[in-house]
């Protein structure tokens, strides 16, 4: 099952250079810190940020007092030379010679692969840059305005190239301010799209798809209606996505995708989608939400993604502190899926820097955390093989605790695993009837992946009525059951 590590590449190879005391570019990264990306339990580096960054489209981030407010407060001490441009305001799909280029992308990418690591990037298919070369050759793949259009809604409209054009936005949120959008319903975007996405898979074994459900016919047409012309018969991503596996049957593809369209978008063609429900719920809600989260078709959960944190999301750290970020881990990294970890992730970082800035503030590593993750990693690469299965704790009359517990089985030819996490902030109890009808008869040991104790229990009692846990607040077991 795929586990993702996205590295802010920006800033990474920043602090590669100030380490080292040279500029650090991808092709010239050290060993020892390639060594570093390849963490146990890891399989894929997503490289966040590695294309040609807009100028246009950082000098209205400049002029923009909301972004620079969050510059400041994410970075004191910030100085124009921090800010950088947004990677999601793509001037061309082409390595930024500053990271290193093209042949520096093709070192790294045999790096990781010495190293047994894919590589994957980004795609952004709703919008591009203003001073995008598709603005002045290709303007029919673009989302077109008139002058009244931006007289009237200068906030929604931008002149670029001699033209007229809309910014890009989502339907929900009002525009982006350095973006402008791309027509999903322009038969010369989608034959274009495929070609950038093939050029993309020459590079690497993967894209991430950048909020992908704004291209669905459906959402696309409520969003830009007449503007957008005719909605076509055929979706945008079932256009797409085959046409490139054409070239790459391989390519990975990840959506960035929201508002329960996930399974509409593995069906139109992705391996993966983000599982923004269940980050939701193990941050807002309680077990029984989350336990309702998993109770969806199985072939669904092993299309999502579960994370704790992305560069869009708060650090984990801050919204889920200490214990409760544990159990929260615990859950991601051993349900079906791919798993998504954010570099600083496991050090504790606190401190979420806009993708606008080269630079984020020191902090310091959080030992415990950094530890607890070392071992979670490969216990979970352990764990999630074979068949799983969820378990419904049963409690007593007197003690309803055990809806505070989410747990499920994971059995292999040669392995059985148990994992239990209280997912509350008070102590629960529950036995838990394990579902391998062998285990009467024996006595088995139960060793804990996350600390090394064990437990001998009889296999009659593991049965029926169950094992008995009890786990103290945010408290999880991942047991090996022997």
């Amino acid at each position: 099952m795929t586990v993702l590590y996205e590295i802010n590449t920006v800033v990474w190879l920043g602090e590669l250079s100030v380490r080292h005391g040279r500029r650090v570019t991808l092709g010239d990264v050290p060993g020892e810190a390639w060594d570093e990306i390849a963490v146990p339990g890891v399989d894929t580096v997503w490289l966040m940020g590695v294309w040609q960054r807009s100028p246009a489209g950082l000098r209205i981030a400049l002029r923009d007092e909301g972004l620079l407010t969050s510059f400041r407060e994410a970075l004191p001490d910030l100085t124009d030379a921090d800010i950088v441009g947004s990677p999601y305001c793509v001037r061309d799909y082409v390595v930024d010679a500053a990271l290193g280029g093209p042949d520096g992308l093709a070192a790294a990418r045999v790096q990781l692969a010495l190293r047994g690591l894919r590589l994957i990037l980004d795609h952004v298919p709703n919008h591009v840059a203003p001073d995008h070369p598709w603005l002045t050759a290709h303007p029919d793949r673009l989302i077109q305005g008139t002058a009244d259009d931006l007289a009237r809604a200068p906030g929604d409209f931008v002149e670029a190239a001699d033209r007229v054009y809309a910014r890009g936005r989502d339907p929900f949120f009002p525009p982006w301010p350095d973006v402008v959008q791309l027509n999903a319903f322009s038969d010369g975007l989608r034959a274009a799209t495929v070609d950038t996405l093939v050029a993309i898979g020459d590079q690497a074994d993967g894209v991430r798809c950048d909020m992908a459900m704004l291209l669905m016919n459906d959402v696309f047409a409520k969003t830009w209606g007449d503007r957008a012309g005719p909605v076509p018969a055929e979706d945008f991503w079932p256009y797409v996505l085959p046409r490139v596996r054409e070239r790459h049957p391989d390519l990975l593809f990840v959506a960035e995708a929201y508002w329960d369209l996930e399974w509409s978008l593995q069906q139109q063609g992705f391996d993966h989608c983000y599982d923004k429900r269940l980050h939701d719920r193990l941050v807002h809600e309680d077990a029984d939400s989350v336990r309702a989260h998993l109770r969806a078709d199985l072939a669904y959960q092993r299309g999502l993604v579960r994370f704790l944190e992305n560069h869009d999301e708060p650090r984990a750290a801050a919204t889920l502190p200490g214990a409760r970020g544990r159990a929260a881990a615990v859950t991601v990294a051993t349900l079906p899926g791919a798993t998504l970890w954010h570099e600083g992730q496991f050090e504790g970082r606190r401190v979420r820097p806009p993708v606008f800035l080269a630079r984020r503030p020191r902090e310091p590593v959080d030992e415990p955390a950094r530890d607890f993750h070392r071992r979670l990693l490969p216990a979970a690469v352990a764990v999630r093989r074979g068949e799983w299965r969820p378990l419904a704790p049963t409690g007593w009359p007197d003690n309803d605790t055990c809806r505070n517990l989410l747990a499920w089985t994971w059995t292999h030819p040669d392995a059985r695993h148990l994992v239990v996490v209280n997912q509350s902030d008070r102590p629960a109890q529950a036995r838990l009837p394990l579902p391998w009808g062998d285990l009467r008869g024996h006595d088995h040991r139960l060793t804990d992946l996350l600390t090394s104790q064990s437990y001998d229990r009889a296999g009659d009692e593991l049965t029926d009525p169950g094992l008995f846990v009890a786990l103290e607040a945010w408290q999880a077991h991942v047991f090996e059951v022997g």
